[in-house]
């Protein structure tokens, strides 16, 4: 069976439109069928348990063959029609013969098993859909055209055309890509580039479709029709990744075709060889049927699952949500990383990291902090807040502000205790003379560093500059060291941040490859140069414009907490509580898991093996094939079962420990 996250995700144009709607999984045949085949099990179940006459319990586990199985025995039929064994025919044939021998109880079982897969397969493929769907709301359905003659038309978002001059006021979303014709402002363009702090933009700066305007009113010249947006093309990206992604299979699955196909020969083999030299039919029938038991791969199935189940089982309980276990054997395959900057390896939240007051000014840290949260205590700026949140962590008590004024690009002033505090830019604040003073000397400093300066003026005069920058997680170096382990290649960094920030962060945690000011395209392309060179590249982020890349990459984890809903659907697996040091963990698991299905099958094949040549060479009675077979199956399944320890967790810990 495929797995869930490399089927196609597709939006039929009529819906390409439409708003979102989230799907119903009762709305999806594949759910429909494995409930009902799951309830007529359970109530046959016990009837059969306690002995109760065959038939109050005989139709219902029919019914559950017929719901269950003949919407994979229609598709394993159609593949027939293809020259291709499918496996859901298979599945299908098996209970069939496990009925036939009066193993009834046990192909109704394979049969629910096998729906109630397909089911969550289909559930999680329409809910990628959902959110795929759900990212093209980011852009606003209208804009505001503004017309020759001065007026304004409020018009469908894909009825501009480019050359349109649209009118962008404080708070709206941008109605197109674009270029700034008048007016400033900051922009909020997370979802797009992944920068943790709004934009200043002015004219001939370039805004994208779907991102936020700040405080200001920008008019903006439409330069890229709707269906050529940034986030047109993102859509666009995924839906493209998902279908190119080549569809994988576990390990045993690679040879199970063949495998299966012997089979089926060689059953048919031993039951008409017999009978062409004069056999009889019932006794030929008997051991055919002990042969297809015997030299059925139920143990070789279980060979595989049991080890990637365990695993899936104790990753989600130290917070990473792996979502099959096709990803979890991919996991183990890994050999280069690539990681995203804002909320995957920082916080995501910016803070003060620098308070520098100026050389012979009245103010020291704690009083240009204070002053300047004051002044900023009434704005909503990102940066406002970080102020605003250091110095209350100092526990200072903020002086109340009077005569508050906000200027778009520029910063804020208010009057403090009866100064006049000036807290922005410094690029703005600063002019003529003052661009070469000390203050514009320290602005710099803390810039090539890749902080954010904010300049803090009190009576028109320079008192200090505040640094601010969004922080490293606690455990990012440590991650990045135990990946570099694990992998034998240092991670790769990349964001769609400018390249100072980039490459502070990168220096302080030990990454040397940095690509900066990436666009979401940008970083698809690299996942995909990685992938034609035969890299099996792991993706890790959390933003919308992580989502490509994610889809994109051999596997894709997405941070759980922080991430948008396009990342954590189209991710393959989640770390629900952001604990990044969980990532070198899960993949050192997934190769524990892959060496321990080796030795499963090693297992499965030795017992598979003296089995199938008792049989055709002498005679193996059912039940003690029945007994043999089963056996290999509880053995191979219990050894899998070793990894749902919490020791296995620890020793995958220890073998990336650095």
């Amino acid at each position: 069976m495929a797995s869930t996250l490399t089927k196609p995700v597709s939006l039929p144009p009529a819906e390409a439109a439409a708003p979102r709607r989230r799907t119903r999984v009762l709305a999806l045949p594949e759910a429909r069928w494995a409930s009902v085949a799951l309830v007529l099990f359970l109530i046959a179940l016990p009837l059969d348990l306690l002995g109760a006459p065959a038939w109050t319990w005989g139709p219902l586990f029919a019914a559950t063959y017929v719901a269950g199985g003949w919407e994979p025995g229609r598709e394993g039929l159609r593949a027939l029609k293809n020259k291709t064994l499918d496996v859901d025919l298979l599945m299908v044939v098996a209970a069939l013969g496990a009925a036939a021998i009066g193993q009834v109880l046990d192909g109704a079982l394979l049969i629910v098993i096998f729906a109630t897969s397909g089911a969550l397969e289909a559930i999680a493929t329409a809910r990628t859909a959902d959110s795929v769907r759900g990212l093209l709301d980011l852009a606003p359905g209208t804009a505001t055209r503004l017309l020759a003659d001065g007026t304004e038309e409020n018009v469908a978002a894909e009825q501009l055309a480019v050359g349109d001059t649209i009118v962008i006021r404080p708070g709206e979303r941008i109605g197109a890509d674009g270029r700034v014709r008048a007016g400033a402002s900051e922009v909020d363009q997370a979802t797009i580039t992944g920068e943790p702090l709004p934009v200043a933009k002015e004219t001939g700066d370039e805004v994208f479709a779907g991102t936020l305007n700040g405080t200001g009113t920008l008019r903006v010249e439409v330069g890229r029709d709707a269906s050529d947006s940034v986030i047109a093309r993102i859509v666009k990206m995924v839906e493209e990744a998902s279908e190119t992604k080549a569809p994988t299979q576990l390990f045993i699955e690679k040879v199970e075709q063949r495998y299966s196909i012997g089979m089926v020969v060689a059953t048919l083999a031993v039951f008409l060889v017999p009978l062409a030299f004069g056999a009889e039919l019932t006794g030929s029938l008997l051991r055919a049927m002990t042969f297809m038991i015997v030299a059925s791969p139920c143990a070789v199935v279980l060979a595989t699952m049991p080890p990637l189940l365990s695993t899936i089982a104790n990753a989600g309980r130290h917070g990473v949500l792996v979502k099959s276990a096709v990803v979890m054997e991919r996991l183990g395959q890994v050999d280069a990383v690539a990681l995203d900057k804002t909320g995957t390896l920082t916080e995501g939240t910016p803070r003060v990291t620098d308070i520098r007051p100026l050389d012979g000014a009245v103010l020291d840290e704690d009083g240009l902090l204070a002053l300047a949260a004051a002044a900023e205590h009434p704005s909503e700026h990102p940066l406002a807040r970080a102020v605003v949140d250091a110095a209350r962590a100092r526990g200072f008590a903020l002086l109340p502000a009077v005569d508050f004024r906000s200027s778009p690009g520029i910063g804020v002033t208010a009057t403090v205790g009866g100064d006049v505090v000036a807290v922005g830019a410094p690029s703005r604040l600063l002019t003529g003379h003052q661009e070469t003073s000390p203050a514009a000397a320290l602005a710099s400093e803390l810039e090539a560093g890749g902080r954010t300066a904010v300049l803090v003026q009190v009576n028109g005069v320079a008192a200090g500059v505040l640094g601010i920058a969004d922080r490293p997680r606690p455990d990012a170096a440590a991650t990045v060291a135990a990946l570099t382990k694990l992998t034998g290649t240092a991670p790769t960094l990349l964001t769609g941040d400018n390249p100072r920030a980039a490459a502070r962060l990168a220096a302080e945690v030990g990454i040397t490859d940095v690509r900066a000011g990436l666009l979401p395209e940008d970083k698809v392309a690299a996942v995909q140069e990685w992938e034609k060179a035969g890299v099996k590249v792991l993706v890790v982020g959390d933003g919308v414009n992580d989502a490509p890349a994610l889809a994109a990459a051999h596997v894709g984890i997405a941070m759980g907490r922080a991430g948008s809903d396009l990342a954590l659907e189209t991710a393959d697996a989640v770390i629900v509580r952001d604990e990044l040091a969980t990532v070198p963990t899960v993949v050192a698991l997934s190769r524990r898991a892959r060496a321990l299905v080796v030795q499963n099958l090693v297992i499965a094949s030795v017992f598979i093996t003296g089995l199938v040549v008792w049989d055709l060479v002498g005679h193996l009675p059912l039940p003690l094939g029945v007994l043999g077979h089963e056996g290999s199956t509880v053995v191979v399944g219990l050894n899998g079962l070793r990894l749902l320890r919490e020791s296995a967790w620890k020793r995958a810990g220890a073998d990336v420990t650095v």
